[in-house]
């Protein structure tokens, strides 16, 4: 799987509100038009609620 950018993962999380769950992350993910290897990616996010969006770009760093 190509890795992502993790400026363009912040171009398709624009608008996000956080506290933010992993599910809202795909929706918005989703709405803004991102590619299926962003979707996917966000799939593999531990379920749990992400306060910035440092902690987004943490956690898919991970993957």
């Amino acid at each position: 799987m190509a890795s992502i950018n993790p400026i363009q993962l912040q171009k398709f999380l624009k608008g996000m509100d956080y506290p933010a769950s992993k599910q809202e992350l795909i929706d918005q993910a989703r709405q803004n038009g991102a590619d299926d290897n962003v979707l996917n990616t966000l799939q593999q996010l531990p379920d749990e609620e992400y306060q910035t969006p440092a902690d987004v770009s943490q956690a898919v760093g991970k993957i």
